[in-house]
């Protein structure tokens, strides 16, 4: 039995579908059921709740043998920490008490480095890897920037021909999609011979600068999208109207920095973790149809 929290997201809905396509048994931790698709919710068993949620998770886990922690942030919590760490307890305590051999977690790049302590999101994220790796055998993917969040641009690449960020034009660093991580979560839950704790860096195919991926994001869409270089400070008013927590609105800004100053530049690209999705493949297969769908 291997159980999947957060299905139904980017993530979390590609590991479920690798899991049932090799025809393995799948329990899934979700607050609203009716959010899977009828083929998955007939496959899977349903622990419906919160993985945040103590009695969620202690029920969930009887019986596995490995799990997926997907473990989103919360903008209403008053900071990073509390976000990840505090929020991930209750599944380390679920896991040792029902002894799951084997967990796979989704985390970022940048331990050991200079900026390590100090990069908000990716700053938890670690700390967040060091609790499961107590109790249990432990793979941490270590990830930089998701294309998939280019999705959040739509907008203003539809209204201002812009996307935004805050590296320098010409900085290039790794980037990888959102498939390929559930893909190798997917591989290390089928494959359970690992032992131990180790991350597992996902670094896409190519390291790409800001106006790289404009410039391809205009050769697929067929109209002119230029990259604008803002202050890493500007996130934080961001996430303040998007209603983020005073705390939470400040570490989007110091996980900016950190990045600014190498966080995501710790690791060596190699064929073992440079993984398949290139970014003109997912602008084709996944930010094109969703420009057509907000057109429309």
């Amino acid at each position: 039995m291997i159980v999947v929290t957060a299905p139904t997201a980017k993530i979390g809905r590609r590991v479920v579908e690798r899991l049932l396509d090799a025809g393995e048994s799948v329990r899934v931790v979700v607050r609203d059921p009716q959010r899977l698709s009828p083929g998955v919710r007939d496959r899977v068993e349903v622990v419906e709740g919160s993985h945040r949620d103590a009695a969620v998770v202690d029920k969930a886990f009887v019986g596995a043998d490995a799990v997926f922690w997907l473990m989103p942030s919360d903008l209403r919590a008053p900071d990073v920490m509390t976000s990840y760490v505090e929020a991930s307890r209750p599944g380390v305590e679920a896991v040792a008490a029902h002894g799951v051999r084997h967990v796979v977690g989704v985390s970022a790049l940048g331990r050991g480095t200079a900026v390590a302590d100090r990069a908000g999101n990716g700053t938890a994220s670690l700390a967040m890897d060091d609790l499961f790796a107590t109790v249990t055998n432990y793979r941490a993917l270590a990830n930089p920037t998701f294309m998939d969040n280019t999705l959040r641009d739509i907008r203003t690449i539809l209204g201002q021909g812009a996307i935004y960020g805050p590296l320098t034009p010409d900085r290039k660093v790794p980037m990888v999609a959102t498939r390929d991580i559930g893909d190798t979560a997917a591989r290390l839950l089928l494959d359970r011979s690992w032992t131990g704790f180790a991350e597992v860096p996902l670094l896409g195919p190519e390291n790409l600068s800001g106006n790289d991926m404009a410039s391809v994001i205009t050769d697929v869409l067929g109209i002119p999208v230029r990259y604008v270089q803002i202050e890493a400070a500007h996130l934080e008013t961001a996430m303040l109207s998007f209603g983020a927590s005073p705390g939470m609105a400040r570490a989007m800004t110091d996980m900016a920095q950190a990045k600014i100053d190498g966080l995501d530049d710790s690791v060596v690209r190699t064929a073992e973790n440079s993984t398949p999705t290139t970014f003109r493949q997912w602008c084709t297969e996944v930010l094109r149809p969703a420009v057509d769908a907000a057109r429309s």
